[in-house]
């Protein structure tokens, strides 16, 4: 059997590369996101210019989205007035994780590192 990285077909821009981009993306078992950055980069100034670069990009946001999502506001859990008051104090220490209206927002309400906020309304509602 002949080897496939031999071969190309549809066009010559992996041709002159010393590895073809699915060479190195196959023997390093590479994910698919990660392949298709890698192989768009490897070919823009022979085949796609800009756009391929942008292709790249456009992957590469892929993988920041899937391996290392954004952090989110922590939902929020109401707990009865009373229950409040004896946790006034510990919303100190996340004011670098809101934003300047969501600080404004905290009067009646405290965030805890679980995710869970008290407010004025309670668990019925």
């Amino acid at each position: 059997m002949s080897n496939p990285y031999d071969t190309q077909v549809g066009g010559n821009h992996y041709k002159d590369m010393k590895i073809q981009p699915s060479e190195f993306i196959n023997e390093n078992k590479l994910q698919f996101a990660e392949g298709n950055a890698i192989k768009y980069i490897c070919r823009h100034g022979s085949k796609g210019q800009k756009q391929d670069l942008e292709k790249a990009k456009h992957y590469i946001d892929m993988i920041i989205e899937r391996d290392y999502p954004s952090e989110k506001m922590p939902e929020k859990v109401f707990l009865p007035e009373s229950d409040k008051d004896s946790m006034d104090d510990l919303s100190e220490g996340f004011e670098p994780f809101l934003s300047e209206g969501v600080k404004d927002d905290l009067n009646d309400e405290i965030f805890y590192p679980s995710g869970v906020s008290v407010g004025k309304e309670g668990f019925d509602e």
